[in-house]
């Protein structure tokens, strides 16, 4: 395997699909889905079970969590996501390489791929365009679960990549870092409910809903169209930039983006609009809703 491949965010279905037909899922290359679905909607573990990629294990976003935070998805602490993507057969040599099965063609496999850079990995890819593309191109599925050797993997949290509600709350006055909300427009101006949430945004945020970035296949665009968008809504890949959505998911899309222009550093706010929604004084949520009563 080359090299400088291990480093690139995305991985083409077609190279995995050689990766996989010569045999080299094991030690140095692990596929995972990291799908989720709300329960009430798809099954994502059952769906695992039934088809996958050959060779792949499942990432369970619910277990690999903080699971004592009131918030969703919460990044773990350094132990637990070490000894759960262990028991995955992922060490720190490992290409791993992020997909999951979304109609879209791309939901929560950037999670998964900032929570391996967060932690300090960087051999980590995105399945560019998903199980859907995956399986549209003809390539293999299965419904064999493999069992992985499990690995010792070593975490270290990057804190670089990552913003907390103090950070946050500091920035509405300092400005010191540019913020980019990727949810829906609806949804950050305030005009519309968020899973039952009243809705809204950081003052100063900049919104660009994280399905900006995926071509109607749904791949990712090319680097000249991200860096497009980046320049229509004026935020300057040069300069310090913090991601947010709904629950710390989505804005992995931004980060992504961001990281496929070159700029590697973009840090994730993990309680998003959940924590910013409880913890937040009234004054420091930005709705059109609420203005217009």
């Amino acid at each position: 395997m080359v090299p400088q491949m291990l480093s690139r965010p995305l991985v083409s279905a077609k190279w995995l699909a050689e990766a996989v037909r010569a045999g080299r899922v094991g030690t140095s290359l692990r596929i995972l889905d990291a799908s989720w679905y709300p329960p009430q909607e798809r099954n994502a573990r059952q769906e695992y079970k039934e088809r996958h990629i050959p060779g792949a294990s499942f990432f369970d976003i619910e277990e690999c969590r903080d699971q004592s935070s009131p918030y969703d998805f919460m990044l773990p602490s350094e132990s637990h996501f070490a000894d759960y993507v262990g028991r995955l057969g992922v060490s720190n040599d490992t290409h791993v390489v992020v997909y999951d099965g979304d109609e879209l063609g791309t939901f929560y496999a950037p999670r998964a791929w900032w929570m391996f850079r967060a932690f300090g990995h960087k051999e980590v890819s995105v399945l560019n365009g998903g199980f859907k593309n995956w399986v549209k191109e003809g390539h293999p599925v299965t419904a064999e679960v493999s069992q992985p050797a499990p690995a010792v993997f070593k975490a270290r949290l990057n804190r670089a990549l990552l913003k907390t509600f103090e950070d946050m709350i500091q920035n509405v006055g300092s400005l010191q870092f540019q913020v980019v909300d990727s949810r829906p427009e609806g949804r950050f101006r305030g005009t519309e409910l968020d899973q039952g949430l009243e809705s809204g945004h950081i003052p100063g945020a900049v919104n660009i809903p994280f399905s900006s970035f995926l071509s109607e296949t749904g791949h990712e665009k090319s680097i000249e169209e991200i860096q497009q968008i980046f320049r229509e809504k004026e935020v300057d890949l040069s300069k310090p930039l913090t991601a947010t959505c709904r629950k710390g998911v989505t804005a992995c899309h931004i980060a992504l983006a961001a990281y496929l222009c070159g700029k590697r550093d973009v840090a994730v706010y993990d309680g998003s609009w959940s924590e910013w929604f409880h913890r937040a004084p009234p004054h420091y949520k930005v709705s059109e809703l609420k203005r217009n009563r």
